[in-house]
């Protein structure tokens, strides 16, 4: 079947693209295509009780389907260009900030209503980060909670399924040009399309590297983010949570001079598996609903790694890491922060005794033998330094989970437009290397909508 536009993906970009494409000019004909499930059939096996670890599902439903990997996230959608990734770079400072209120507005008006925009305008709390070095970043960030975020997801998808053709479980295997338009291959199907958007996420960065070499995309290598997943009493956190929801904090080290930074901040939440690519990773979730929430609050502590010439695989540097883990723990990796410091692996009675209920049930260890000794010196003198902002963070229960790992896409040489160097072909969301976050995945999706819209 022929096809105006052709969409890889139904991550949050594949997802405002399809919006935005019928919303400009409803008598397109776009399909969208996603390896994953429908999200009504997206159910993670692990319950707690007769299967409490990963699987190793043949699609993951935690990081793939409608929704991609944010649809079972806890739903923060940031506003802002400080962080998140660089698609202002591409189409200006102002424009990604406003496609970022648009890509909110239609969240709220499907589900979103009563949620709470949160901004770092104004607060104090900047000012007392600043005095202990630490270094608060602007944004507003809407909070939809992973319950509110899965209905809104839903809606959304209501609004479309008659207007767009999906195909689930549907994975594509390659994208062929053609003398006008693209053919796309999934198993024995070929559909062709005048325009194709390929919005394939983190999770989708070995597909995305193929591609790019079978078409000869241009690219450039990116960076790897490596760290754990902070667990502590929801206290501990409650004056910038309560205020900010969502503080994203950068400290500069002094032993080493590297960069760390705060990252998915979930208050009452909940830290949960993650599986890419077969590697178990860990990650949190929060909601939106008291009666979910839970006596924690957790976030990810994270290093990022510029790793220069000649070596050129950033994401398999994290990747070997992070089976490293996997070996030595059958998974996710605990340890206390005080058993950390002490030199000396956390055990079941240790855990037992702590003060803290884990939300997760990982294997306890010692991260030291996982983690470079130069990342964990700085996840330690920043758990420190996050200490006098927020005291208790250094508390000897505190748990850390690891190893948390954020794969970063190549960056692919696209223009303004979001186009590579063929005519029609273009690059959005994760995928790309440009975008890291909901917000600025789903605005490059809009963004790129328009630019076609206008074609036609």
């Amino acid at each position: 079947m022929n096809y105006d536009v052709i969409i890889i993906g139904a991550g949050p970009g594949g997802i405002f693209s399809a919006y935005e494409l019928i919303k400009q000019n409803a008598g397109l004909r776009v399909a969208v295509f996603e390896a994953g499930h429908a999200l009504s059939k997206r159910k993670c096996p692990i319950d707690g009780d007769k299967i409490k670890t990963c699987i190793n599902c043949k699609s993951c439903s935690i990081m793939s389907g409608f929704g991609g990997a944010g649809a079972f996230s806890d739903g923060k959608y940031n506003i802002t260009n400080d962080f998140g990734g660089t698609l202002h770079e591409y189409i200006g400072k102002e424009q990604a900030l406003s496609l970022m209120r648009y890509v909110d507005e239609i969240n709220v008006a499907h589900g979103g209503q009563g949620t709470r925009l949160y901004s770092t305008a104004g607060t104090a709390l900047k000012k007392e980060c600043i005095q202990h070095d630490l270094h608060l970043l602007d944004a507003s960030v809407r909070h939809l909670g992973t319950d509110i975020n899965y209905v809104v997801l839903e809606n959304i998808f209501n609004a479309l399924k008659d207007k767009v053709d999906f195909f689930f479980d549907t994975p594509v295997d390659t994208v062929v040009r053609l003398e006008k338009g693209y053919e796309i291959h999934c198993g024995n199907d070929a559909h062709t399309c005048d325009k194709c958007i390929i919005s394939v996420g983190r999770s989708g960065s070995k597909w995305m590297e193929r591609i790019c070499g079978e078409l000869a995309i241009p690219t450039s290598s990116n960076r790897v983010d490596l760290g754990v997943r902070v667990e502590l009493p929801a206290e501990v956190f409650s004056r910038l949570t309560d205020e900010l929801y969502e503080s994203k904090i950068v400290y500069c080290t002094k032993a080493f001079g590297d960069k760390v930074r705060t990252f998915c901040m979930n208050p009452k939440g909940s830290v949960i598996n993650e599986n890419t690519n077969g590697i178990i990773t860990v990650n949190g979730h929060s909601y939106e609903d008291p009666a979910k929430q839970t006596q924690n609050t957790n976030f990810a502590l994270l290093v990022s790694m510029h790793l220069s010439e000649p070596f050129k695989d950033s994401n398999g540097y994290g990747e070997s890491i992070a089976r490293l883990s996997n070996m030595l723990g059958g998974g996710v990796i605990v340890q206390r922060f005080g058993d950390l410091v002490r030199g000396r692996r956390s055990t079941p009675n240790r855990l037992k005794e702590a003060f803290i209920t884990p939300t997760l049930q990982a294997t306890p260890g010692d991260l030291s033998l996982v983690l470079p000794k130069r990342i964990l010196d700085d996840i330690i003198e920043m758990i420190r330094a996050l200490d006098k902002v927020a005291p208790g963070t250094a508390n000897d229960d505190t748990l850390l989970y690891g190893v948390e790992v954020k794969f970063y896409n190549m960056e692919v040489k696209v223009n303004a437009d979001l186009e590579t160097c063929y005519d029609g072909l273009y690059v959005i969301g994760d995928g790309s290397g440009i975008t890291h976050s909901l917000s600025h995945a789903s605005a490059s999706g809009v963004h790129v909508a328009r630019r076609i819209a206008a074609q036609y």
